[in-house]
């Protein structure tokens, strides 16, 4: 099989490692020819860690490297099978480069983004054949994280999805299928793991410290909320928010927090500026996390209530199957457990009573139970999961 890949930082870079670890004949393209010398020497890099750690013998690290030619030329996609772009978040910029793909590559050939936030029929219908597109979004990093989301546009034909989901599952990922709506699965589901952790600090509840700690430490969770804001970058993760609350036409459940907005704005990104909730410097004081098990418990259960909340209303607007959604969360952001799994565990009345009493509380639509929990309750269902 040959695959293209358009984009070769990061995350194209890392596609072209997984397709050709699965014996694909790669084409890594860029407009850069530094661009395409930093991803090789990236890459050799990569291969001679695994090496030394006994991963793979030499042979296998080198077969891996050949199997990829860098271009700076989009006709050197003659002859792909599937093409699998990896740009900058920009509709316009993508659209273009996919209309000129599509008079170099034959009429089987498979087109797919890697966005994270754009609309995929939007893409799709830059295309003449719109029904060979599809989205296939990697997590960072591509070669580590197991899950792959795939999501058909509306225009994408059932044998163009059949095809896709079967040859990313044969390149060792765990693939689940989103349907075309903001965030796809796991960016919508784990916004109130940001935005929830946001309002607790927001209000005084608790310092960052304090909610990463009880995530942690009490419900399993990798990474504290704050920590992970650090990591991703506060930019970044502000305008993921941003962009799914626009794109949610302003539902007060996706609303971005003002901290999150001024630390942005202060070019206090996180671990990349030395600086965000926490402060990286050598020798910098930091907040410490008041270990009260009982403040704790109320913090973390505030969060995952909100997202089980979330995860049900995405099985609710049939965005994605139960199963699906749990395999995301679980390999897409590495949770402790599917979220509707734990909502089983929890007991579906309780999650039921749980949302009601913060929306007795506070009021906001923010806080308003999905339908689909409210009527398992009343039925004594459980998530099939």
């Amino acid at each position: 099989m040959k695959v293209g890949v358009i984009g070769s930082g990061t995350m194209g870079s890392g596609i072209a490692q997984v397709a050709s670890t699965a014996n694909c004949e790669v084409v890594l393209y860029d407009v850069k020819d530094e661009a395409l010398e930093k991803s090789r020497q990236a890459l050799a890099k990569v291969m001679n860690r695994l090496v030394e750690k006994g991963k793979y013998e030499q042979a296998k690290a080198d077969e891996i490297q050949d199997r990829i030619s860098y271009s700076t030329r989009l006709n050197d996609f003659k002859g792909s099978d599937l093409v699998i772009e990896a740009i900058v978040e920009n509709l316009e910029v993508k659209s273009k480069v996919f209309q000129e793909l599509e008079g170099i590559v034959n009429e089987n050939c498979i087109i797919a983004s890697n966005t994270s936030s754009l609309s995929i029929a939007s893409l799709a219908a830059s295309l003449e054949q719109a029904e060979r597109f599809i989205g296939v979004h990697f997590f960072n990093p591509a070669p580590l994280m197991k899950l792959v989301e795939v999501i058909p546009a509306i225009q994408t034909s059932e044998e163009v999805l059949k095809k896709t989901k079967q040859t990313i599952a044969d390149w060792g990922k765990v693939v689940v299928e989103a349907k075309d709506t903001p965030g796809f699965i796991v960016n919508k589901v784990a916004r109130p793991f940001y935005g929830e952790a946001l309002r607790i600090y927001e209000e005084g509840m608790a310092n960052v410290a304090t909610i990463d700690w009880a995530m942690k430490e009490l419900g399993g969770f990798r990474m504290g909320p704050f920590q992970l804001m650090d990591f991703i970058g506060n930019d970044v993760n502000y305008t993921v928010t941003e962009t799914v609350f626009k794109a949610f036409y302003y539902d007060s459940r996706y609303k971005p927090a003002f901290a999150q907005k001024r630390l942005s704005e202060a070019g206090y990104l996180g671990k990349k500026s030395g600086r965000g909730y926490y402060n990286y410097a050598e020798g910098a004081l930091n907040p410490e996390a008041e270990q009260d098990e009982k403040k704790g418990r109320k913090i973390l259960d505030r969060i995952l209530v909100m997202l089980i909340n979330e995860a049900a209303d995405t099985l609710h607007l049939n965005i994605a199957s139960a199963v699906d959604i749990d395999l995301a969360m679980t390999n897409g952001v590495n949770y402790p457990k599917g979220l509707l799994a734990w909502a089983n565990e929890l007991g579906i009345q309780y999650c039921v009573e749980a949302m009601d009493d913060l929306f007795e509380e506070y009021h906001e639509e923010r806080y308003r139970c999905s339908p689909i929990l409210r009527k398992m309750a009343a039925k004594g269902e459980r998530f099939e999961v």
